[in-house]
């Protein structure tokens, strides 16, 4: 079995015979690092504490798929408002895809899930229990002893404890912390949650534990069409090759800026060699800028050998942000937003149907026309609220028989109630719009539909 210097040709995590070549990347400190630690922080952070705060009685997130209600930050939604999550999804496609056209891979390394729990959780632990870079390598390669015995049975137990912790956490959004805890408690009536937790905490310690890197690189679709996204006016992270070749010794007075030490690769964790140009396998993480200006700084040359830039500067042109393709996702955003806000301000808490049952349209009977329909109400607050029903029409002889009563409605319930019209027959000429609104008592909802009153024709 042997490993192959970083290439264009192969991945960096298979060695040449096929077998799975783990990399171990070097811990690296500098501007960028402090900036992904901190973002990481509050990113795992806020995941971690959202399930456990309260807002209006209800955890701050809450998708409860089972009680159909959908809790966000102190506003609930019933199955009904799920078209929102069409400007949901849709906003944030588009959103990554604009990044992406002017930042490059930067979602993956900064801002990815599995990117923040991999390289902020797991492999710290890693380096905590099994040293820097150099020693876990060579401990991979070293017989089993009782020390690495140790070392490895106190990381993978580690492991499997935060695997538990993220999946606890992550179905503690669809089932509440306290409601997952009751639902542990008696697995033999819930034996569709421990499965569920089961599977996840070993999807998520195979994933984190073994499979790492290679999700980014082999599963991941985000990272197969960035090249379709990103051109050469794209900020992205590249190597000066006109200031850093031909590569040699610093003591070279005719060598490059480039030194060869391969700090770069070393702390690069796909593995790949940046030098070589942008490459599939780059999250984007900025490791290897900061590597290369501690080396860069140790020198006494300037910084930013390897840097965010565009392949437009690198060939001494300017990058360009406004450009015609960002131009189309600034504006299909707007576009999103102005009809997301119209209709988010016009959401009402309560929604109202009416139809006509079965039957005929009307009927006539002893000199009058009479029109049924069916009210349907809908409360989608989690408290009791009562509506009344009120009939406009401009024709003063339409009368109604049984609006006058008032409607209360549970907690995420509904109401069917019938509305029943009545005009004398000598008094109809055509076809009349009615109004029928329902106005909650607090005045916080009010919804109308219109319906036309029908009758025999003249």
């Amino acid at each position: 079995m042997s490993h192959l210097e970083p290439n264009l040709d192969s991945l960096a995590s298979i060695n040449s015979d096929g077998s799975r070549n783990f990399i171990y990347p070097a811990d690296v400190h500098g501007t960028f690092s402090l900036i992904r630690r901190i973002l990481a922080w509050f990113l795992l952070g806020l995941f971690f504490i959202l399930p456990w705060i309260p807002i209006n009685g209800n955890p701050a997130v809450f998708l409860d798929i089972f009680g159909r209600e959908f809790h966000i930050l102190g506003w609930t939604f019933s199955p009904q408002d799920f078209w929102l999550a069409f400007f949901v999804l849709t906003g944030f496609g588009v959103s990554l895809i604009a990044v992406t056209s002017v930042l490059g891979r930067v979602w993956c390394g900064w801002t990815c899930p599995h990117t923040l729990a991999l390289d902020h959780i797991y492999r710290v632990i890693e380096r905590l229990i099994e040293g820097p870079a150099v020693e876990r390598r060579q401990l991979a390669k070293a017989h089993w002893t009782p020390e690495k015995t140790i070392k490895r049975v106190a990381k993978h137990a580690l492991f499997v404890l935060i695997s538990i912790a993220l999946t606890y956490t992550f179905l503690s959004y669809f089932q509440s912390v306290g409601g997952l805890a009751e639902r542990l408690l008696d697995p033999l009536d819930n034996v569709g949650t421990v499965l569920a937790c089961l599977f996840f905490t070993g999807l998520l310690y195979f994933d984190f534990g073994w499979f790492r890197e290679q999700f980014c690189i082999i599963l991941c679709p985000y990272g197969r069409i960035q090249s379709a996204l990103i051109d050469d006016n794209s900020i992205i992270i590249a190597y000066d090759k006109n200031r850093g070749e031909p590569r040699g010794k610093a003591t070279d007075p005719h060598a490059g800026a480039c030194v060869d030490c391969h700090r770069c690769v070393q702390v690069c964790p796909t593995g790949i060699d940046i030098r070589q140009g942008l490459q599939m396998e780059c999250i984007g993480c900025a490791n290897c800028i900061d590597a290369c200006n501690e080396v860069m700084t140790k020198l006494h040359r300037p910084l930013d050998l390897v840097s965010y830039t565009s392949l437009t500067a690198l060939n001494g042109g300017k990058a360009r942000i406004i450009r015609p393709r960002t131009i189309l996702y600034l504006v299909l955003l707007l576009i999103g937003l102005c009809v997301a806000t119209f209709h988010i301000s016009s959401y009402q808490t309560a929604s109202v149907s009416i139809s006509r049952p079965p039957g005929p349209p009307f009927f006539v009977s002893e000199g009058q026309v009479r029109n049924q329909f069916l009210l349907r109400i809908v409360n989608k607050e989690n408290a009791t609220r009562t509506f009344h029903i009120q009939i406009h029409c401009s024709n003063p002889a339409l009368k109604d028989i049984n609006s006058d009563e008032a409607i209360t409605i549970d907690p995420w319930q509904e109401e069917l109630r019938p509305v029943i019209l009545v005009m004398d027959e000598s008094s109809f000429k055509n076809q009349v719009t009615v109004k029928i609104i329902a106005r909650s008592d607090d005045g916080r909802t009010e919804v109308s539909r219109d319906v036309s009153f029908l009758g025999p024709e003249n």
